[in-house]
């Protein structure tokens, strides 16, 4: 496994990091205790979790299956976002209807948010605190604010933000450097060969500012593990079903068309798919780590053996004439906004 600074930040994290929002939704204690021990088994210190998965059962899991051995382990949480359902809770709505203070990035949630998330953890410290979405109803300065006092207060030693336009992102920084506050050190975005909005106007920011990327679906939600066919949709997959805004997004003729030849690129080259997309994303300068989910110890192996895998600038050019371009810059990840607005 290789490793490489968070960031602007003195810290090193795997090339791949885990992501846990199947933890309490899709799998148990046991079943996630496992795949959380097995991640120092092939160099993965980086967890990546978030208030919301699973109404806090994700934080609980890593809690305590990290207890004995928390220095070993770079544990990044999110907040600020409405929670998501754990299939214990009966109160799937989201849990905004017990307050108007529930989500959002005003100080007071902040603040609330991360003690209660230490708790789940059962730590004193968590080593990266993201806005999980960009508040529109709070401004910069006073979100800022407040993580700069958890950070002074030693609760957080950085900060990140996820799902924010490059200007926001922008912004924050220099309100940042104007008070002399914490930084983001981190953006997590959406990014894959098939999500390449951020390589509009996000990456160059990133570049410039010298802000660690974390990408998040890197496999655009497992279609570019190759297991999609256009006559085989497995019915365990994400996709499953044909009647999904992500089924919908990726199960077309022309998408199957790219797979394919994609495919045969890998093939020849002798990676696999899953090395093929996150070595892509590792191409990137500002990359600082791959988020990839895990239900099984085999997928936590086969996603780590992406890391050194290297593509050059021929394989780079050859990769993007089969890829679909860049998207329109600006547009942000507007579902995600929609459905978090109040």
């Amino acid at each position: 496994m290789n490793y490489r600074n968070l960031g602007n930040s003195g810290i090193l994290v795997s090339e791949i990091g885990l992501g846990t929002n199947n933890f309490g939704r899709k799998l148990n204690y046991k079943e996630s205790e496992i795949i959380i021990k097995s991640t120092l088994d092939h160099g993965i210190n980086l967890l990546d979790t978030a208030d919301m998965y699973s109404n806090g059962l994700s934080e609980e899991y890593i809690g305590k299956a990290t207890k004995e051995n928390r220095d070993q382990y770079i544990i990044a949480s999110k907040g600020g976002m409405n929670p998501m359902p754990s299939p214990t809770d009966t109160k799937v709505a989201q849990r905004v209807n017990e307050g108007p203070n529930k989500s959002g990035l005003s100080s007071v949630h902040i603040k609330r948010s991360v003690d209660e998330s230490l708790k789940r953890l059962q730590t004193d410290y968590i080593d990266l605190y993201q806005t999980h979405i960009f508040d529109p109803f709070t401004r910069q300065e006073e979100t800022l604010k407040a993580l700069d006092d958890l950070v002074t207060q030693g609760k957080i030693r950085y900060i990140g933000c996820s799902n924010y336009m490059a200007f926001e992102l922008v912004e924050g920084i220099h309100i940042s450097r104007k008070y002399g506050w914490a930084e983001f050190a981190t953006i997590q975005p959406e990014f894959s060969m098939f999500e390449r909005e951020p390589e509009s106007e996000l990456i160059h920011a990133c570049d410039k500012y010298n802000v660690g990327i974390l990408p998040y679906f890197p496999l655009a939600s497992g279609f570019l593990t190759g297991k999609y066919k256009r006559d085989l949709i497995p019915e365990d997959g994400r996709l499953a079903g044909g009647n999904t805004a992500w089924s919908e997004k990726w199960l077309n003729d022309e998408n199957f068309e790219i797979i394919e030849n994609l495919e045969l690129w890998a093939n020849n080259k002798g990676i696999t798919m899953v090395q093929l997309a996150f070595a892509w994303l590792l191409s990137k300068r500002s990359v600082s780590s791959v988020i990839a989910g895990a239900t099984k110890v085999e997928q936590v192996k086969s996603n780590s053996e992406a890391s050194g895998v290297e593509l050059s600038n021929n394989d780079l050019e050859e990769i993007d004439k089969i890829l679909p371009q860049t998207n329109k810059a600006g547009v942000g990840n507007l579902p995600r906004r929609i459905q978090n607005t109040p």
